[in-house]
Parts: C-alpha cells; sequence; structure tokens
C-alpha cells in the first residue's frame, strides 16, 4: 500500500467510486474497485465475485445495496477468515464488527440497506432494471447521479472506519 494522507485517501476512494460508477456500473465491483485502487491493492477473484450483486442481487434490487457488500467484501479480503481457520467460529468475529459498523454508518445515511428502499429514498420509487422501459426510467430519473455518489460515499466510508 503507498503511503498517503488521510485526506487523500478518502477523496480518492469517493472520486473513483463516483467515477467507476457512473461509466462501469455495478455497484458492488464499483465500490471494490474504487476501494482496492484507493488502497493500492488489487484482487482480481474478490472484483469477480462481486459481479452479480449489482441493484441488490441480479439487478431484482432486493437485496442489500451492492455497494456496501462490495465494501464488505473488501473487509472481508483484509480483515476476514482464512480456511486454516474455518473451524475457529471466533475467527471471523473482527470482520464481523467492521461489518457491522460498515453497515451502521450506511443505514444511519441512508436509511436501509435493501436496494428498493434506497432507490425509493433517492429518487422517489423503485425500478425494475430488467424492464428496458424502466430501465430508461431510471437513467432519466437521475438515479445513475444518485447511485454514484452513494458508491463515492460508502468507499469513502470505508476507509474512513478502516484505516484512521
Amino acid at each position: 500500500m503507498v503511503k498517503q494522507s488521510k485526506e487523500k485517501i478518502l477523496a480518492k476512494a469517493f472520486e473513483l467510486g463516483q467515477n467507476f460508477e457512473k461509466k462501469n456500473t455495478g455497484c458492488a465491483q464499483t465500490s471494490l474497485a474504487a476501494i482496492f485502487q484507493a488502497l493500492g491493492i488489487w484482487n482480481d477473484d474478490v472484483f469477480k465475485a462481486g459481479s452479480g450483486l449489482a441493484d441488490g442481487l441480479g439487478l431484482t434490487g432486493d437485496g442489500s445495496c451492492g455497494a456496501l457488500v462490495g465494501a464488505s467484501m473488501v473487509i472481508g479480503y483484509l480483515f476476514g477468515r482464512e480456511y486454516k481457520d474455518f473451524g475457529d467460529m471466533y475467527k471471523p468475529m473482527e470482520s464481523y464488527r467492521l461489518v457491522k459498523n460498515l453497515h451502521d454508518q450506511y443505514v444511519e445515511k441512508y436509511g436501509s440497506c435493501r436496494c428498493h428502499d434506497v432507490q425509493e429514498s433517492l429518487v422517489g420509487r423503485t425500478y425494475n432494471l430488467w424492464d428496458p422501459n424502466d430501465l430508461k426510467e431510471a437513467f432519466n430519473s437521475g438515479m445513475m447521479e444518485h447511485c454514484s455518489k452513494l458508491v463515492g460515499s460508502i468507499s469513502f466510508i470505508f476507509i474512513e472506519l478502516n484505516l484512521f
């Protein structure tokens, strides 16, 4: 990890998260990429594992926000239980604590971690992103702008909670 100031890493995490979501979409992967790049690390397997986790789960809106899940995956990657310790039920407690802290901050900011609830809060309704008309309406509603700020925010919160 490259040594940088707290403010630079936080700003970089927010900016990368926001820009990746605007350009590439896929909130779980965009938060993973933003956090990894802000920290100067990378793991393609973890990044790839986040692929189906956008808009709740599989673009359903029915599940935890993908950005929150992606950031939680980084916690697991950095602080989680290894296979050699799989039989020790206390080993993952630190990662549980860190994910809970991230979750609590997220819920405090957005009111819920469920994607549909967050969409309702940010843009006034939910969208079925599998429906071409709803997808078009989602883009026209400014949902991408809201989601990109959310990804930037969760990337920022991750860095702030886990490194400083």
